[in-house]
């Protein structure tokens, strides 16, 4: 059993964190305080290649294995959340779904200027009043001719101002026997008419990120903008959430490590009764906790990573992953608040803004209290993974470097 990470692996890691901590950390600051989008921050993460790091070369994508995505997502929300969110919903919900479920045309007319980030894509699943249970969202399609009309309203999406394209999910059978086989998902052009977005304000965190609603109002979608068949939405509204949350908990590793680092940093440096606060056991133990959970996130997403590279189906193993990295990092944050004392409840240092962007990952993509439940179904033997018509295909190095 190797844990040791690859050239490749390293020099991603190197190179989003060079990005992240040269050109946004200087800047996190100032737009976290007016909260606003950093303006160029997707613009450089599409040059850099960092949105499509996971996806095979002949569609525009990097070549980079599962793990990469990984690693990247962790390097990003070490400096601010909103960079890993955009890679939660524009790589993880839409892209990879559009890999997993796709045509070969689909892949070639959709993938391909995502993963080069010529266009951007959201996930638009959440409602007014609906977010853990899917299977009751009200959004409708209903089939016309070659095409569909689109009503209805989505809430809390990232990217919603900013996407070009998002997957979203509604219902298109409502008198399906069983509700998860009423829906069906559409990649919808956000420019297409009757489609009216706007953002949403005063967000406890993520405050650099753009968080906003959709309004679809007889949106016409193409029959061939449908991804996988009719009643296959909830399938792959659940397939991208284990991709969505494989970022979400690999990015919460961020936020523990970079956590652990301003504790040490400050605490070095702090003095309280004539010696260094980081000689105190009580600041030792703090430290040690961040320490201590930043290995084990990491591992556990490492984990869910590997199994993506080799084809496995890795639900129970993100849950994992995302349940605890999450709790994990908001406590981190919290303690590091400690470690620094009254200077940690001001935004002079980052400890307060981490505490404030970690909070929602644990609601976000399955709450914790979702995630509970996907574990003891597993565990209680009344969850198993069934085969699904299309799986996320399995890395290989010869095709996806293959243009």
């Amino acid at each position: 059993m190797d844990f040791s990470l690859n050239q490749e692996h390293e020099m991603i890691q190197k190179m989003v964190r060079d990005f992240a901590v040269r050109e946004i950390a200087p800047v996190i600051k100032d737009y976290d305080r007016r909260q606003e989008p950093v303006p160029f921050s997707l613009k450089r993460m599409g040059e850099l290649g960092i949105l499509g790091l996971c996806f095979p070369a002949r569609y525009g994508g990097q070549g980079m294995d599962y793990i990469s995505l990984g690693l990247a997502c962790e390097e990003l929300e070490a400096v601010d959340t909103h960079l890993r969110v955009a890679m939660s919903v524009h790589t993880g919900l839409c892209a990879m779904s559009i890999l997993q479920w796709g045509s070969e045309e689909q892949k070639q007319r959709f993938l391909k200027p995502l993963a080069t980030g010529e266009k951007l894509g959201c996930g638009a699943f959440t409602e007014p009043g609906m977010g853990s249970d899917v299977a009751a969202m009200r959004t409708s399609a209903k089939r016309d001719g070659d095409s569909y009309l689109l009503n209805g309203e989505k809430m809390w999406i990232s990217l919603a101002s900013k996407a070009d394209l998002a997957l979203v999910t509604v219902k298109t059978n409502p008198g399906a026997k069983r509700t998860t086989d009423s829906l069906s998902s559409f990649v919808v052009d956000l420019h297409s008419p009757g489609v009216t977005r706007g953002d949403l304000h005063g967000k406890m965190g993520v405050r650099a990120g753009s968080t906003g609603w959709l309004k679809f109002d007889n949106v016409r979608v193409p029959v061939e903008n449908r991804l996988g068949e009719e009643g296959e939405g909830f399938k792959i509204t659940m397939s991208g959430f284990d991709n969505g949350r494989y970022t979400v908990a690999s990015g919460a590793t961020g936020i523990i490590r970079a956590a652990r680092d301003a504790s040490v940093v400050y605490a070095k440096t702090r003095t309280t009764f004539g010696k260094p606060i980081s000689e105190h056991q009580l600041i030792q133990q703090k430290i040690a906790q961040m320490s201590q959970d930043y290995e084990i996130a990491r591992l556990l997403y490492l984990q869910v990573g590997w199994l993506k590279n080799v084809g496995q189906r890795s639900t129970l193993q993100t849950s994992y992953a995302k349940k605890f990295a999450t709790e994990a990092s908001f406590e981190a944050a919290n303690q590091a608040i400690q470690v620094h004392g009254a200077y940690g409840y001001s935004d002079e240092y980052d400890a307060e803004r981490m505490l404030r962007n970690a909070r929602g990952a644990m609601i976000y993509e399955g709450s914790s209290e979702i995630q509970v439940l996907i574990q003891a179904g597993y565990a209680l033997g009344e969850r198993a993974d069934k085969p699904l018509r299309c799986e996320l295909p399995a890395y290989d190095e010869a095709l996806w470097t293959k243009s």
